[in-house]
């Protein structure tokens, strides 16, 4: 049996499995993901990244084996990763002898590094809900919910909350707040072409990165991806790969003062009508003045 305790958390293995149990003050998609249990054969690898300040475990994961991930599709912040530790000093050699443990039952069980055709864990348990934005999204497992605030715009209020059964979907794509564009949680249903923009759709969440509690609309989606895998119908192809990730050509250039400016406009008439607090339009606007 291996462990290492830190404030981040704790890790242990005993050969056969790896938990993962977070600490108190994470961030918020790895506390409402909770306690994980990383059957060996869904690792692919492990290492432990040294700093002057102690160093990163990482568990590297076969792909396909984790929901998360999946939904993620790579885009999560490493503060957000439930499959790092930030280790303190004093405990780097118990990090290294964890690390150590890990890639030595790799080898005896031959484990291959592959990806997996099947999720090897659960995913988040349901019920499970997430997001911000203009709204929120829950799933208890057969119907997908979205529920609006104030801050949405009134094509979605007008029709009050979604309730959109399993059976409708066709596929779930996630994409947190990067820069100065906003992020999505949409859900695909067959035969439907949605509105370009997710704030007009009233099948996704229009995400803006002003909190934390944003990336929790992960957890939603990987757990519709986990009953979208076990049911009879294949997902749509492409479902969560098919928007890809920001690129510099598709992002705004830092030095680019037209698109910033035009930004600091809209968050301002945003501020006046009262769809962003006082909070929220500082901390969004500062983010805004650091790329002048």
């Amino acid at each position: 049996m291996a462990d290492i305790i830190t404030r981040d958390g704790t890790w242990s293995f005993d050969g056969e499995t790896v938990r993962i149990v977070p600490g108190s003050k994470v961030h918020p998609v790895r506390q409402d993901l909770g306690e994980l249990a990383v059957p060996l054969e869904a690792v692919a690898g492990a290492s432990f990244e040294p700093d002057r300040k102690g160093g990163r475990l990482r568990l590297r994961l076969r792909t396909g084996a984790c929901p998360v991930q999946r939904a993620a599709d790579g885009r999560l912040r490493d503060s957000a990763d439930p499959y790092q530790l930030l280790v303190e000093k004093d405990r780097s050699g118990v990090a290294e002898y964890l690390v150590d443990e890990i890639r030595n039952a790799l080898l005896i069980e031959q484990v291959p590094d592959g990806p997996v055709a099947r999720f090897l864990l659960p995913g988040p348990s349901v019920p499970v809900s997430g997001g911000g934005g203009d709204g929120t999204a829950s799933f208890d497992g057969h119907t997908v919910r979205l529920v609006w605030n104030w801050k949405a715009e009134e094509s979605k209020t007008t029709g009050g909350a979604v309730a959109l059964p399993l059976a409708d979907v066709t596929g779930v794509r996630w994409i947190p707040a990067i820069g100065l564009e906003n992020g999505s949680l949409r859900f695909d249903r067959a035969g439907v072409t949605a509105p370009a923009q997710p704030k007009y759709d009233p099948y996704s969440l229009d995400l803006w990165g002003l909190s934390k509690r944003e990336y929790t609309a992960v957890l939603v989606a990987a757990a519709v991806l986990v009953r979208l895998s076990s049911s009879a119908r294949p997902l749509a192809p492409g479902a969560t790969q098919e928007v890809p990730a920001l690129t510099p050509a598709d992002a705004p250039a830092a030095d680019d003062h037209d698109v910033l400016l035009r930004r600091l406009r809209e968050l301002g008439e945003l501020h006046r009508a009262g769809v962003l607090t006082d909070e929220e339009f500082t901390t969004a606007k500062q983010a805004v003045l650091k790329r002048l």
